[in-house]
């Protein structure tokens, strides 16, 4: 980048001080559009300036819904993670979120068990999902999710009726950051919260389950509005993948 003028050097000292680091995926942004870029460093600088989460659960959130499949934006998942590593996280910290937000297939089940459940039962069908009583296996691996997470759903029920097995082999895969990890357990809830609420994902029946899990944890009003905040910035994506391509384009169509 060509050495910025008193403005733009202005701009960057600001993002720096507000957010604690830079990376060359602003510099196109600053360099075409300082209004713009002024813009968003005073956007995204609210819950850094005003919230409560420390530093480092900040960047683990910007972390997960970078590193998230339904995201997966490898540019900014590695500055968050070199962030969060330079705020204190271990690397087993910042594997354990990777681990938390690699289920998020699940919704995949989730989303699709319910339909699937009604249109059994108008199907008149519906004596294929219905168990009064779980068998003593069932009860088992269900008390076994419940130790390790903390929670049930009815969908859980639904999915262990229809899939036993792969109901068990999802519990243990998404427990092991449970079980094993070093993060509260709120702070898992808050990740889960920022990978739901996400614009490229916006599972909202997975949010309301996290926002009250987290509430039962302890979670303040403050503190899930700041996750809620921080993980709206997602759509500066636009800008930071489409802004090389522009001056790249630009360039050339100039020459």
């Amino acid at each position: 980048m060509a050495e910025l003028d008193a403005r733009r050097q202005k701009l960057k000292d600001d993002f720096i001080a507000a957010r604690g680091y830079w990376s060359a995926l602003w510099d196109g942004v600053l360099e075409l559009s300082p209004e713009f870029f002024e813009a968003y460093t005073v956007f995204s600088s609210v819950p850094w300036k005003h919230g409560t989460l420390p530093p480092k659960i900040k960047e683990l959130i910007y972390v997960a819904i970078d590193a998230s499949t339904t995201h997966l934006y490898n540019p900014g998942t590695r500055v968050h993670i070199a962030n969060a590593l330079r705020q204190g996280a271990t690397r087993d910290e910042v594997m354990e979120v990777l681990q938390l937000v690699s289920v998020l297939g699940i919704h995949t089940v989730t989303s699709g068990l319910p339909i699937l459940v009604d249109e059994l039962r108008k199907a008149g069908r519906g004596e294929e999902v219905e168990a009064s009583v779980l068998t003593a296996e069932q009860e088992r691996i269900k008390q076994a999710f419940v130790s390790a997470r903390g929670y049930w759903s009815p969908v859980w029920e639904q999915m262990l009726v229809l899939s036993p097995e792969f109901f068990a082999a999802y519990a243990k895969l998404s427990s092991v950051p449970w079980t094993h990890g070093t993060l509260e357990p709120k702070i898992k809830e808050f990740l889960y919260i920022a990978i739901d609420a996400a614009t490229t994902h916006l599972y909202l029946p997975g949010l309301r389950v996290h926002i009250q899990n987290a509430l039962r944890l302890g979670a303040t009003t403050a503190e899930i509005m700041e996750v809620l905040e921080l993980t709206s910035v997602l759509g500066i994506h636009s800008i930071t993948e489409g802004v090389p391509m522009l001056m790249e384009e630009a360039k050339r169509h100039a020459g």
